[in-house]
């Protein structure tokens, strides 16, 4: 385990966001399903891009990754339905996205996982997909063992699962010689992410018709090999846009597509709603609170609806604690089963810090407070809250310190060496 030691520091400037590992996920499992060759750019090997690396490799792709130029070569030709031992990490995308690919191409799989993965929930999969063939043998969650072969059909799910249930049957379902259907039984949540996994579907030459319930997915379809460039990932935006509002420095952001298919671009407007200005000029994003004045630094608490954009969550939270007034977090359940049960882990961790939160049972409640105290909190593991607490230092009398350093590899290896670019304070220990 290791420990960062966030001071209050913080001057401001420009910085490059990484890559979209939402994007890398489906842009890499286009590629190979492909059964061509492809070069994908701009890529960065954080731990949930390399489990699926991993994951198509054991289905017979062959990659290489150049570190110089983030290029990551994909060869599928030799993409097979083989037995397969699929290594999932901490990656919820790699497992559900692969499990029904899996089973279209007819391969015997064992996936595995640590930490939370074993026990995040996979109740959708094992009602859908063993009446259309795929065996399922899992004692609630992984080691999960498949074989058999995926059925084409009518797939009826609710909208307010995780929308990587969705995505992986959108991966899947074409590559099925009969034609396919998804019926949503619910409304669609963090339909932003389907967005996403439509448009780079498209671009790899599939084609799905969208209808009043779901998606109508034409069987026997090819994936066209081609090379793709991934975009910037807005929802470590968001991490930014905090530090600029509670700091009252401008911050530069760079790298990112400004229309965007990713729903947490939402970002922007939220945090103007809390008073941060932004423009864009020249290609970046400029961030600047200009009505920066203490107690509260000119930003107003409102209520904020998070079933589109629940990765926003502990960046919003961490603003919402030093803003005048009450926000309340709604709709955002789903984080319970994230890498933490992140509604809990962000309130204890606020609360630590000397904020007032109530965590309730699909949100969060906050009072918010001229200055946060400082001290030890525990970042359970998991990277969005050890990254939302680097922004939460910026309003604290004294340091921040946060467990569970290392869970920043997850997602964004180099987020302490960007955020000591802006002229933060991050030291991080290791502690055995």
């Amino acid at each position: 385990m290791s420990l960062v030691v966030y001071g209050g520091e913080f001057a401001g400037g420009k910085v490059k966001i990484p890559p979209s590992k939402s994007v890398a996920h489906r842009a890499l499992l286009c590629a190979a399903l492909s059964r061509g060759k492809c070069v994908l750019s701009h890529v960065e090997l954080s731990e949930d891009v390399r489990a699926t690396i991993g994951a198509v490799e054991a289905l017979g792709v062959a990659t290489s990754y150049d570190e110089k130029t983030g290029v990551l070569a994909v060869d599928a030709s030799g993409l097979c339905s083989r037995n397969a031992v699929i290594d999932c990490g901490e990656s919820g995308s790699t497992l559900r996205f692969l499990i029904p690919v899996a089973a279209a191409l007819g391969a015997r799989t064992r996936f595995v996982g640590r930490g939370r993965l074993p026990s995040r929930p996979l109740g959708v999969y094992g009602e859908l997909l063993p009446r259309r063939g795929v065996e399922f043998r899992t004692q609630g969650g992984l080691p999960l063992e498949i074989s058999g072969r995926l059925q084409s059909g009518v797939y009826r799910l609710p909208g307010n699962v995780s929308s990587q249930f969705i995505t992986g049957l959108l991966f899947a379902l074409p590559l099925l010689p009969g034609n396919s259907e998804i019926a949503l039984t619910s409304p669609l949540e963090s339909e932003g992410y389907v967005e996403l996994t439509l448009s780079v579907l498209e671009e790899f030459g599939v084609q799905v018709q969208k209808t009043s319930q779901g998606w109508q997915i034409p069987g026997g379809q090819r994936y066209q090999a081609r090379d793709y460039c991934i975009e910037g990932d807005w929802s470590q935006a968001a991490f930014f846009l905090c530090m600029a509002a509670i700091s009252g420095q401008s911050v530069e952001i760079t790298g990112l597509k400004r229309d965007s298919l990713q729903g947490d671009k939402a970002c922007v407007d939220l945090f103007q709603q809390f008073g941060l200005q932004s423009l864009w000029e020249n290609g970046s994003l400029w961030a600047r609170n200009f009505r920066y004045e203490m107690p509260y630094r000119g930003l107003n608490g409102f209520e904020i609806d998070a079933a589109q954009i629940p990765d926003m969550v502990p960046a919003l939270a961490v603003c919402a604690s030093l803003s005048q007034g009450e926000t309340r977090i709604v709709n955002a359940q789903r984080l319970r089963l994230k890498e933490s049960d992140r509604l809990a882990a962000m309130g204890e961790a606020l609360n630590g810090l000397g904020g007032k939160v109530a965590v309730t049972r699909d949100g969060l409640w906050i009072q918010g407070v001229p200055q946060l105290k400082g001290g030890t909190v525990q970042g359970k593991n998991d990277h969005r809250v050890v990254m939302a607490l680097a922004a939460a230092a910026l309003g604290s009398e004294k340091p921040v310190s946060v467990t569970d350093a290392q869970s920043i590899r997850k997602s964004y290896p180099g987020f302490f060496e960007d955020f000591k670019r802006l002229g933060g304070s991050a030291h991080v220990f290791d502690l055995g």
